[in-house]
């Protein structure tokens, strides 16, 4: 990776170097997916500035030191946190949820009642909104869909928003903000302020790198994975775009965010269905 530009950056007495910012972005490619253009330096100067402070570390290359120092998973995963942004929020982008509502449950919560098995995935779920989000549809549908075998997979790269997420405890300013029509179903937290027992035995969080092979032996009905691939380059985002369509069901749906777009061998098997959504098309067709 190719960084330009000659001028030092300092930053609260550290002077972050052009090659110091090259071997933080080859870490941080190699080991996130992340992908971060010379533009980035200054904010990477400074977050990391005020992380080699806390610990009082003299310079960036120790600090390269301790990241592939032995026992260093904790301090790649304050690295990770320092250079993305965790923006989540209950029925974040709705229309999704509108087509979840709509077109993906009515026949995945039939499949359940007619005893199969359904499994959605959040993938960068981050503090855990966009999962719950869908407990809250599910539930307000099929109240009694504990009964079956219907469960959502959280997960996210980063150790501290999933413990967050299993946490499952919200600020009442984001609970405020949930729609009116799914404020009955969490009309009173638990007695220690969670998120309600029937939401969270739906959810199994936990974490995953997407850049690495997924661990599943059973295929997802619908994926979620909104404003996460932003961050890797084109190959990359190829990459895990066709892991996620393998990991689907013949019909399942695929939900990215926005500013994403689909490319690559993926593209070909997977149908465009409104904005930012996909459908899986059965083995040995292609999209239209």
């Amino acid at each position: 990776m190719s960084v330009a530009g000659p001028i030092e950056t300092p930053s609260d007495g550290f002077t972050l170097t052009d090659q110091d910012f090259e071997a933080i972005a080859d870490f941080a490619y190699k080991h996130f997916g992340l992908a971060m253009s010379s533009s980035k330096k200054p904010l990477v100067s400074a977050r990391l500035a005020r992380q080699l402070r806390q610990q009082n570390v003299v310079n960036f290359k120790d600090y390269l030191a301790a990241l592939n120092g032995k026992n260093s998973d904790k301090e790649r995963s304050k690295l990770l946190s320092l250079l993305t942004t965790n923006v989540t929020h209950f029925f974040r982008e709705p229309h999704h949820f509108e087509t979840l509502r709509n077109d993906v449950l009515p026949p995945l919560i039939e499949k359940a009642r007619n005893g199969g098995r359904v499994r959605i995935w959040s993938a960068g779920c981050s503090k855990g909104p966009e999962p719950f989000t869908m407990a809250m549809i599910i539930h307000s549908m099929c109240p009694d869909i504990g009964k079956y075998d219907f469960k959502i997979l959280g997960t996210d790269i980063d150790p501290q928003v999933v413990e967050f997420a299993k946490a499952a405890k919200y600020p009442q300013d984001e609970i405020d903000q949930i729609p009116s029509e799914y404020r009955s179903l969490v009309p009173k937290m638990d007695p220690d302020g969670r998120m309600p027992e029937n939401l969270r035995s739906m959810i199994t969080f936990g974490v995953l790198n997407l850049i690495e092979p997924f661990p599943f032996k059973g295929k997802f009905d619908a994926i979620f994975c909104r404003n996460v691939a932003i961050y890797f380059d084109t190959p990359t985002q190829q990459k895990v775009w066709l892991a996620f369509q393998q990991n689907l069901t013949p019909g399942g749906y695929l939900f990215i965010g926005h500013s994403e777009r689909m490319s690559g061998p993926a593209e070909k098997k997977l149908k465009t269905s409104g904005i930012t959504t996909y459908i899986n098309t059965p083995p040995g067709g292609d999209a239209q």
